[in-house]
């Protein structure tokens, strides 16, 4: 039973060197499960690509990445006040998020920790970050910190004059504020945007945080199969799998891949409007009933579930007059990489058989 990926390492290594090219200053992004590719594997890559700093999620992601890469990590999580007094929130190689004005003024007092900080403003997304207003209050308490400088974490769709106008709003707020911003670190503006912003603001330093754009830049350097564990003809009439649906004609495939892969698991569209609303209620109800399109594929067909996913394997149905595979063939599957597990990686088409160099929980 494997849920395999695969990488032709040299084409992915290229496609990846030249998304550093498009975004000068590019700052790697290697959080949650490393893009599908695992931490480790991406703290080395980004060391072999000569980057002076890479992102992470959270200080738990850092432990793994510094085995791999001996610059500086900014993690993008806040700095809480509950960790300021943490021996591993400050450490020398990491540089916090800020994004509390109470964090900053208690970094700011006699005696309190002293690592170097980026400050987060608000921003569209409104996640997180210190209003523009509160910014002149500020600006003392900043001055007695290690400022490495100011974030601003953008949306990734949308009106982009609007994201461009709240860049502009935001270093003018600094400016009248007199904090002195020396490097932007930024998430999901364009090399266009960039460059943009690169040309009104040619004293600012551009940090672009990449990670989508950069990793998986191009979906033909990796491959994802699952292996056929049980292949049977459907039983007409009869119902299958934990919900007991129904099936009538074609054959019954059980391939490894499941819900403790990623398989079968969904998030709604960010895209909005009604049409948009309503799309993601009948999609949910599909999926919850094991009426959808698997991300499965044999022989030029995308294959429906014949149950939901189970944790481990998924139940497929494949369609009568479609010769099916064997036992021990590899579906190929379309897998959202980011909430993807693997039990085996592979490196190049030939690489099968060859271990891992990385913990695949790395």
């Amino acid at each position: 039973m494997t849920f395999r990926l695969t990488i032709d390492e040299p084409r992915w290594d290229e496609s990846v060197r030249q998304a550093t090219q498009h975004y000068p200053g590019v700052v790697p992004v290697i959080k949650g499960n490393g893009y599908g590719f695992g931490r480790g594997r991406l703290a080395a890559l980004s060391a072999r690509l000569g980057v002076d700093t890479v992102a992470v999620g959270t200080e738990a992601e850092a432990a793994s990445v510094r085995m791999e890469f001996a610059g500086s990590i900014v993690v993008l999580e806040p700095l809480t006040l509950a960790e300021l007094r943490r021996p591993s929130a400050q450490a020398s190689y990491l540089i916090r998020t800020v994004a509390h004005a109470e964090v900053v003024r208690q970094l700011a007092q006699p005696g309190s920790p002293s690592p170097e900080v980026i400050l987060e403003l608000d921003s569209p997304v409104h996640r997180h970050g210190v209003p523009l207003s509160e910014l002149p209050l500020l600006a003392a308490p900043l001055r007695e910190l290690r400022l490495a400088g100011v974030a601003m974490h953008l949306p990734s769709e949308g009106d982009r004059h609007r994201v461009l106008e709240s860049v502009y709003q935001a270093l003018a707020a600094l400016r009248k504020a007199g904090i002195v911003a020396g490097t932007f670190w930024v998430s999901h503006l364009t090399p266009p945007e960039q460059a943009e912003i690169q040309a009104a603001e040619p004293g600012l330093r551009i940090r672009p945080r990449v990670g989508t754009n950069l990793w998986l830049a191009d979906r033909q350097a990796f491959t994802v199969t699952g292996t056929v564990l049980d292949v049977r003809q459907a039983p007409h009439g009869q119902a299958v799998g934990y919900r007991q649906r129904r099936v009538s004609g074609g054959c019954l495939v059980v391939v490894s891949g499941g819900t403790a892969h990623g398989v079968g698991l969904y998030s709604i569209s960010a895209r909005g409007g009604w049409a948009g609303v309503l799309k993601n209620a009948a999609l949910g109800a599909a999926r919850g009933a094991g009426w959808s399109p698997s991300p499965f594929s044999w022989a030029g067909h995308r294959l429906h579930f014949a149950d939901v996913a189970h944790m481990q394997v998924s139940m497929l149905v494949v369609p009568a007059g479609v010769a099916p595979p064997r036992v021990g063939d590899e579906l190929t599957c379309d897998v959202r990489m980011t909430v993807s597990t693997f039990d085996e990686v592979g490196l190049g088409s030939s690489a099968r058989g060859r271990a891992a160099r990385f913990p695949l929980a790395s």
